[in-house]
């Protein structure tokens, strides 16, 4: 498909790349046109100076950006999306961001005849660099059905959750739950070294039980290491904690633990720790 591709960070840049990979004819744009201009010629691609730029001739606009500001700015902006994009087209926004702008621009894309998907993803800058992001998705069906196989190319696991926003609430609903098995492997590990124990025999045998998972698989010796350069950083986590904390005041979800680690986190900011990985709520236990 001619596709086109805004913004080129962590996740941005190998997910484009996946989609030349494909075989997809791909142009991208990113605010520092440096970084686009490294990923054409990486990548055999074209590069834009303008979202409208890049989305002209598109069927498919992706976008991967930082918040809801930016969101609006790239898709709605004067020189955004929707002032290039062909009536029929579709734009897929892999942000994580409220639920309400993606109802927002769902509305506009519509008025405009496009079609728009919110879609943000999990599995972090691994996911993308491997192509094995889990992707959750709010939209029209017949939208979906036309951008799954496409997203394929950089997803292993792709799911239509409901109507616009909904891709944006699930997305809230997979941090929510991350961050309470973060803060209690760290208190696991915290107990368990506080005991005398091995810990990585602790592990060994707890991880082949219901204690399991992916955190306690892949981040269990980098925390009990003290090690944190990596990873998902704070700054992001706490983002998307705070957008899923206003959504419950909306709707009237009860958040008291994850209230809780959200301060949590913001203790390991004031640690230094913003970019550290999520695993770092640790750090903060004595």
């Amino acid at each position: 498909m001619r596709t086109a591709f805004a913004g080129l960070g962590v996740m941005g840049y190998p997910m484009a790349g996946f989609l030349a990979r494909a075989g997809h004819d791909v142009v991208v744009y990113n605010r520092t046109s440096s970084k686009a201009e490294s990923w054409a010629k990486q990548f055999g691609g074209r590069h834009a100076a303008t979202p409208e730029a890049a989305a002209k001739d598109a069927e498919i606009v992706f976008c991967c950006v930082g918040n809801d500001d930016d969101v609006r700015e790239v898709i709605l902006g004067k020189q955004g999306i929707l002032a290039g994009i062909p009536s029929g087209a579709l734009i897929v926004d892999h942000t994580t961001a409220s639920a309400t702008v993606a109802r927002e621009i769902h509305g506009v894309a519509a008025g405009n005849g496009v079609g728009f998907l919110d879609a943000p993803v999990s599995g972090g800058q691994a996911g993308a660099e491997n192509g094995q992001l889990t992707v959750m998705a709010g939209g029209d069906a017949v939208d979906f059905e036309r951008a799954a196989p496409v997203i394929d190319s950089y997803a292993r696991a792709i799911t239509r959750v409901g109507p616009a926003g909904s891709g944006q609430l699930a997305k809230m609903v997979n941090q929510i739950c991350i961050a309470g098995i973060v803060q209690g492997l760290s208190e696991g590990l915290h107990f368990a070294d506080r005991a005398g124990l091995d810990p990585a025999v602790v592990i060994e045998s707890i991880s082949k039980g219901a204690a399991q998972s992916w955190q306690m698989d892949n981040r269990w010796r980098t925390m009990v290491d003290g090690t944190f350069d990596f990873g998902f950083a704070v700054d992001w986590m706490r983002k998307d904690l705070g957008i899923a904390l206003e959504e419950a005041r909306r709707n009237g979800a009860n958040l008291e633990v994850t209230e809780l680690i959200d301060r949590f986190y913001e203790e390991v900011q004031a640690m230094g720790g913003h970019r550290w990985d999520t695993s770092s709520l640790i750090a903060r236990l004595p």
